[in-house]
């Protein structure tokens, strides 16, 4: 382990271009320098799972427990509020997990609870919705269009799959693939240039210790390599490619 930063409740972290972090602390957001730095912060009563630097320069945020899908400014302001739910009626700790938004604006998020995905646009209005049965925690729309799904540990979990935009499902990755590597809980995802997959495999719910942290597999299904440290870090929910490692 190289670098270090208290982070409780982290769920999402990216390395930015300038190598900053930028990641969630379960109910807020940080930007930290590698010095430590604090550059930017939101804070908020609703449980976060998701954070993304957009193009301009905002910060999109997935507020679970809120129901909502935020865009704020460098300030901390608020400057785009997307309401899945009645401000009356917010969501549970099940609802939303990780969540993007997309190159043409609208939003593609897992709905944990649900075993659903859903795409949005601007306005929250539903305009495709993936089942996604075993608990979706994260999902990323490739360049092909086609949406790739990991699952957690829900009846149907955990599982990866692929599917295009019609629907159908072009690629799967399950336990029944690796039967010698530990499948807890596949909570976050990257397709990398060479087609291959890194999955980050979070050992929660009782599965401390039992497999790898992270992972990468082939097109085939083969394992390419695995990773765990078990006495620096118990669990590795979702990670963004960068320059440097997060915990």
């Amino acid at each position: 382990m190289e670098w270090e930063h208290a982070a409780p409740g982290c769920d999402d972290v990216t390395v930015l271009p300038d190598g900053h972090l930028l990641f969630t602390t379960r109910t807020g957001v940080l930007e930290v320098t590698p010095a430590k730095e604090i550059v930017f912060q939101y804070k908020s009563s609703s449980e976060i799972y998701a954070c993304q630097r957009l193009p301009n320069g905002h910060t999109f945020v997935g507020e679970c427990t809120g129901g909502r899908l935020l865009e704020v400014n460098p300030a901390g302001k608020i400057v785009h509020e997307v309401r899945l739910l009645p401000a009356d009626a917010p969501g549970d700790h099940m609802y939303m997990r990780n969540a993007r938004q997309l190159a043409n604006g609208n939003y593609l998020v897992t709905h944990y609870g649900l075993d659903l995905v859903r795409e949005y646009d601007r306005q929250g209005r539903v305009v495709r919705e993936i089942p996604a049965r075993g608990g979706p925690h994260s999902a990323v729309r490739l360049a092909n269009g086609n949406t790739l799904i990991a699952c957690g540990d829900r009846p149907g979990g955990p599982r990866v799959f692929e599917v295009n935009p019609d629907g159908e499902t072009v690629w799967e990755f399950t336990q029944a693939d690796v039967p010698d590597v530990h499948l807890a809980f596949l909570g976050g995802l990257h397709r990398l240039p060479n087609g291959n997959t890194v999955l980050s495999n979070w050992l929660g719910h009782g599965q401390f210790g039992k497999g790898p942290h992270v992972l990468e597999v082939t097109p085939d299904k083969k394992v390419v390599w695995t990773h765990a440290d078990h006495r620096t870090m118990r669990g590795c929910e979702r990670a963004d490619p960068g320059r440097a490692p997060g915990r």
